[in-house]
């Protein structure tokens, strides 16, 4: 169970590291420091070193990821969408996670005959999908997320590419700014 959500965990102790980083550029510009901000650039350097590596990785290994996301996907479905009678926080939150990724992907379910009822009675699914369910199948959530990661893998690029020029450019003004601290006459 505690290597289910290793994705997670990674993610987490990745937005501790950018909340540590970003207290030392911040800290740094404030006291006008060259230590701080020189640490804060390296660490720069080394999360954009980490983000082209994982890049990399995640396109050489975007179908291995894809099931990844389905198996994590379909146990947030079993979990939020159990007719218990009485939600729990854990039914919830999973409930909560599994509207995510239907509006997001605009899809519901896992697919197949067999989840079409619960398609309908489900509220984490889209309105305009549980009206048009009554007409045709709405789209599984198994065949959006492999879309997702087979023919738009160019919108994640985009996504990454984005953060890579954000990342460049507080590179450049971190090392202008701690020159010009350098540079500047002590008052």
């Amino acid at each position: 169970m505690l290597f289910r959500f290793v994705g997670v965990y990674i993610l987490i102790a990745v937005g501790a590291v950018m909340m540590f980083v970003g207290f030392l550029g911040c800290y740094g510009a404030i006291q006008e420091s060259q230590c701080l901000l020189g640490t804060f650039f390296a660490c720069l350097v080394i999360l954009f070193a980490c983000e082209v590596a994982a890049g990399i990785w995640g396109f050489l290994n975007k179908d291995q990821i894809s099931k990844e996301v389905i198996t994590f996907y379909d146990f947030v479905y079993d979990k939020g969408t159990s007719f218990t009678g009485i939600q729990n926080d854990q039914q919830q939150a999973a409930a909560a996670v599994l509207k995510v990724f239907h509006e997001t992907l605009n899809c519901c379910g896992k697919g197949g005959l067999l989840n079409f009822a619960e398609k309908l009675f489900t509220d984490t699914c889209p309105g305009e999908l549980k009206i048009n369910a009554v007409v045709s199948l709405p789209p599984s959530c198994h065949t959006k997320i492999k879309e997702l990661f087979s023919e738009k893998i160019y919108l994640i690029g985009i996504a990454a590419l984005v953060v890579a020029v954000i990342m460049i450019f507080e590179m450049i003004f971190s090392m202008v700014l701690c020159c010009g601290i350098r540079n500047s006459p002590v008052y």
